[in-house]
């Protein structure tokens, strides 16, 4: 490209001509040999192109993308993904498409750019399966080109660090998405500082009143906290000098949200969190790591059980570094992190560290390596047609904590944390796992629900011919072994429900003498569309499934040949008889609020709402159809749900059905209301129950029931089951739980 000169684009004094300098020094210092004039071009192109765009804060659009180009030269990244960067709004916010940017700036570019922008312009069913769509797009083109993800993660930083512009509900969910996906997606390539950064940007979104209080609690401690440190420091740093361990120490206090997931996962005060204080000892060599961890053990008592190697086995992204805790004077813990400077480099960057950019060698072995687990996600994703399930294996599988096993011959494997038999018989190889009988662990004939621990050497025990059992799913941890059960399961439970739909419309074709041998496969593919399905497989599986009415299949296929339905002899259409139903009946046998449920374009299947999660009006939703039981309603965040609905076929879209809400007025339709159960965790003091009571009563809620359990460690938990409207209502009154003097938390549970 040849040069371009950019003074003459900048109004005379625009602050955005500094910031731009500003990240071409970066860039020069970080990588001297890049080419600038490819970001220059692409600076350009995106002054053009977002002219007159601003964004939610009213600053100029532009200043997003180049804070996004900055960060990437943060990470020291070449200049191709920094110009990429800088253009990667362009295809979704201005006119320019993916063959603009190919013809300026070349394949490389338009590929990644392609990668990173949304499928906007494709219509979806809800907001989940765009999201989910976005996430495997963006992960398939990773595959090829990881940059791709580092500047997604780049852009997601950036739109963090500015999210106070945009209102309250759009920021929990930008937040949430944050939490659930990106964090947990730059852990799994390593990049610490990122993903820390991100995670507690998102806590401050999804829960501020847990946020402000954890920051005033972690305030309250600093300035002891941090005299506590520098002691240690000092101590550290002569030992290493008198030792002749060249290092460098750091210390720092742990992060809000690791610390709020360390309070949850204990339940202990933040003064207890016992690497709520932490030093990092950064050495040459490896060698010097060993020998630092053998003074640091001679000169502090270390904590049983708190000693990791991560550089002998490292992570599954990489990482590496020895963990101990150690206990000081006064018996305060800290922990200590020991690790080389390249070891350093790639646990704060990641994958970009490291990466190589050449045309003939995109990709070293430990690249390969760290992007195995993406592959074999992307060999999975190929297996599920539902969105959600691609989201749920996504999650599980980007934070896993990890426990290494061996096999009888010494080969590592590494699994999630509580990982059973099963999943290490997966991990092998799928036939392996699909023919599993039994275990040993460590020489001794164990449970296939056993959970493994870190050392453990399992040998399984198979069986030619055997299959999996949908148990396994109630243990199985690794997303790997889940979803191999979940497809063989599938398989399976569909080639039995085509059967079961088959014998079903026969029976019923009979019944209304119906020829079905006059109807060809054209006729049955063209009632499946109509019903939103691929084809006559689909919808005799979705028949056997319960999910469609056998007599509206027929009438499809043959209209007005089921209008002896309506005759006094002929079966009672199960909607007729929900209608017939006492309110008594309906309640009993489908909970309160069953009447507030809709399925779309069904109008004969009993609906209810599914005890183990609740769900409640405004709650996001979804249906499982149980057999002889109806659609069982859940909401999308239940434990359950991932466990039932790997048969896709049994999911069924449902919604909160449009009832008048209540306007207050005498005589006003009266809205139903849902039992919930608050559980309110206080301290201990006199009062409190009637404080709690005035304020729910003063928000027009029953109260069904209250309890309360004995104080421990000035700690008491009272429970609550109130009735709410929809999920603002209960938001409110917890929001106003909260504010009462002593509350810690105000916590949900699902199940009554």
């Amino acid at each position: 490209m040849p040069p371009v000169d950019l003074r003459k684009h900048y109004p005379e004094g625009d602050p955005l001509e500094q910031t731009f300098e500003h990240l071409l020094t970066t860039v020069r210092a970080n990588r001297p040999n890049d080419d600038l004039n490819l970001i220059r071009w692409a600076w350009l192109f995106c002054l053009q192109h977002h002219a007159g765009q601003k964004r939610a804060s009213g600053e100029p659009y532009v200043i997003h993308p180049l804070e996004v180009a900055q960060v990437l030269a943060e990470l020291k990244m070449d200049s191709t993904a920094i110009a990429a960067g800088l253009l990667h709004d362009a295809v979704e916010d201005t006119d320019v498409t993916p063959d603009d940017i190919a013809q300026r700036f070349g394949e490389q570019v338009a590929h990644i750019v392609e990668g990173v922008t949304k499928l906007d312009k494709i219509k979806f069913a809800n907001r989940e399966d765009h999201q989910a769509e976005n996430i495997r797009k963006m992960l398939l083109a990773m595959v090829t080109d990881v940059r791709v993800v580092i500047i997604k993660l780049a852009d997601r930083l950036h739109n963090m660090r500015t999210l106070e512009h945009l209102k309250p509900e759009k920021q929990e969910r930008i937040a949430r998405e944050t939490l659930e996906v990106y964090a947990p997606l730059a852990h799994r390539l390593g990049m610490g500082k990122l993903r820390g950064e991100l995670e507690d940007l998102a806590f401050r979104y999804t829960d501020p009143f847990t946020y402000t209080q954890l920051t005033a609690e972690v305030d309250a401690l600093r300035g002891e906290g941090e005299a506590f440190l520098n002691r240690i420091v000092t101590t550290l740093e002569t030992k290493l000098r008198d030792s002749g361990i060249v290092a460098r120490v750091e210390s720092r206090i742990k992060r809000l949200y690791s610390i709020q997931q360390k309070l949850n996962a204990h339940n202990v005060p933040v003064d207890q969190v016992f690497d709520l204080f932490a030093v990092r000892v950064i050495t040459q060599t490896e060698q010097d790591c060993y020998a630092a961890l053998g003074l640091l053990h001679a000169t502090w008592r270390p904590v049983p059980g708190r000693f990791k190697d991560f550089i002998a086995m490292p992570r599954p992204n990489l990482y590496q570094s020895l963990h101990t805790t150690l206990i000081a004077e006064g018996g305060h813990q800290f922990e200590v992190q020991i690790r080389t400077d390249d070891m350093h480099r790639v646990a704060e960057e990641g994958i970009a560290a490291h990466w190589k950019y050449k045309a003939t060698d995109n990709v070293s072995a430990k690249d390969e390596e760290r992007l195995a687990w993406l592959r074999q996600l992307i060999e999975w994703q190929r297996e599920m047609n539902d969105p959600n399930e691609f989201m749920s294996t996504l999650k599980m599988d980007m934070y896993p904590e990890e426990v290494y096993t061996f096999t009888p011959k010494g080969k590592v494997i590494v699994l999630p944390k509580d990982a059973s038999p099963v999943d290490f018989a997966y991990a092998i190889h799928t036939d392996v796992g699909h023919a599993t009988t039994g275990a040993k662990v460590n020489g001794r004939i164990v449970p296939l629900r056993s959970r493994l621990r870190n050392g453990d050497i399992v040998e399984i025990t198979t069986q030619s011919g055997h299959a999996p059992s949908r148990d396994w799913l109630s243990f199985t941890k690794s997303s790997r072994a889940r979803n191999k059960i979940k497809h063989w399961l599938n398989e399976n439970q569909r080639a039995r429900a085509i059967e079961i739909g088959k014998k079903l419309l026969d029976r019923e074709a009979r019944k209304y003498k119906v020829s079905l041998s006059k109807h060809s496969t054209t006729d049955f593919d063209r009632v499946a569309h109509e019903y939103g399905l691929g084809g006559e497989e689909d919808l005799l599986a979705g028949i056997g499934f319960g999910k469609y009415s056998t007599r509206q299949v027929l009438n499809k296929l043959e209209p007005g040949s089921t209008q002896l339905a309506e005759a006094p002899h002929a079966e009672t259409p199960v909607g007729n008889t929900m209608s017939q139903m006492s309110d008594a009946v309906k309640r009993v046998f489908f909970g309160k609020g069953s009447e507030s449920l809709q399925v779309e374009g069904q109008d004969d299947l009993l609906v209810y709402r599914a005890r183990c999660c609740n769900p409640i009006r405004g709650e996001a939703i979804i249906g499982y159809v149980t057999r002889g039981k109806g659609v069982a309603v859940h909401a999308r965040s239940c434990s359950n749900v991932q466990n039932l609905l790997y048969e896709a076929d049994r999911r069924i879209d449902v919604d909160w059905s449009a009832t008048p809400e209540s306007t207050g007025k005498t005589g006003g339709p009266k809205p139903t209301t849902y039992p919930v159960k608050l559980v309110i965790v206080c301290d201990d003091r006199s009062g409190l129950l009637k404080e709690f009571t005035a304020i729910i009563s003063d928000d027009n809620t029953n109260i069904r029931s209250v309890d309360s359990q004995p104080p421990r460690d000035g700690v008491v938990n009272v429970e609550f089951v109130i009735e709410t409207v929809d999920v603002r209502h209960l938001t409110r009154l917890t929001q106003n739980l909260r504010k009462v003097e002593g509350v810690r938390d105000v916590l949900r549970v699902q199940k009554i």
